[in-house]
């Protein structure tokens, strides 16, 4: 006697589904229920008026939060140089991906040691003007400078120790870079 392949196919999986519906594995766990959760903490809401918004184009500081006094961004000297116990930088060193934070918003920047222009390239994600134009990204002595894509420099940053650097963007702005 012999079955063809669908056939036998057939079979084999008339059995499958008949005997799929009647394991008993899980049973065992009907009956226990997981520890009820600790309520979060509750405290009081505060409301205020918002500001109006600021006309297009015209950008009023006052109207923004300021980062406090204790921000986790380090002061820069204000001529430029590198801050006291700043690191040589290798490229080595800066590749991998970074958690960033520009006046504190938050998005993340690929700095892979892939040869680009004069540096190599980089890949912001979801960043904030003007972190978001960063093209590629470059060390040199102390100093890690990432460039728009025409070779501006939109940053310019120094070790601050550990997995962290800290600066300014072009346009005033503190930044750093996590791990």
């Amino acid at each position: 006697m012999t079955f063809s392949k669908t056939g036998l196919l057939a079979i084999s999986l008339a059995a499958l589904v008949a005997s799929g519906c009647s394991t008993s594995r899980f049973s065992s766990m009907d009956d226990q229920q997981p520890a009820p959760l600790t309520p979060a903490p509750s405290g009081t809401v505060t409301q205020n008026q918002l500001p109006p918004p600021a006309a297009p184009g015209t950008t009023d500081p006052s109207q923004f939060p300021t980062a406090p006094q204790n921000s986790q961004v380090a002061a820069l000297p204000p001529d430029g140089s590198a801050p006291a116990g700043a690191a040589d930088l290798t490229a080595a060193s800066v590749a991998g991906v970074w958690n960033v934070n520009v006046s504190g918003q938050s998005c993340k920047v690929a700095t892979p040691q892939t040869k680009f222009g004069a540096g190599y390239r980089a890949g912001p994600l979801h960043c904030p003007t003007p972190i978001d134009g960063i093209k590629s990204w470059n060390v040199a002595g102390k100093q890690l400078t990432l460039y728009d894509e025409n070779g501006g420099a939109l940053a310019r940053l120094y070790s601050s120790g550990g997995e962290k650097f800290d600066g300014q963007t072009s346009n005033g702005q503190p930044i750093s870079l996590t791990r």
